[in-house]
């Protein structure tokens, strides 16, 4: 019998295993959550409009027709700008609290996933 004093420990591996094999179907659900979750960013007191999905698509840009000024396109520019950058975030900051909440008791490191 000597040599096989950690087959204990296989149990314990099977567990790890099965715990890290739903730790990534959650992963895929929520990553599919997120590609389905829309988000807006906006500028200019929503002057303009950005919409993207929790996974950071980018997908539509919609700008008031007062946000256009032909002597001042910078402003415009700086608008659209700031509109994709407030979606980005708030893309990243949702996904960011969605995973911690999803990996919040498995001891995995930030930013692992």
């Amino acid at each position: 019998m000597r040599g096989f004093g950690n087959l204990g420990n296989l149990g314990s591996m099977g567990n790890i295993m099965k715990q890290a094999q739903k730790a990534m179907e959650q992963m895929h659900q929520l990553e599919e959550e997120l590609q389905n979750t829309k988000i807006e960013g906006t500028a200019g007191g929503g002057m303009v409009k950005v919409e993207a999905t929790g996974a950071g698509t980018f997908e539509g840009v919609t700008i008031d027709p007062q946000a256009v000024d032909p002597d001042d396109v910078e402003m415009l520019q700086d608008l659209v700008l700031s509109a994709f950058r407030d979606a980005q975030e708030k893309a990243s900051k949702m996904k960011e609290e969605r995973v911690k909440a999803l990996t919040g008791g498995m001891g995995i490191p930030p930013g692992m996933f």
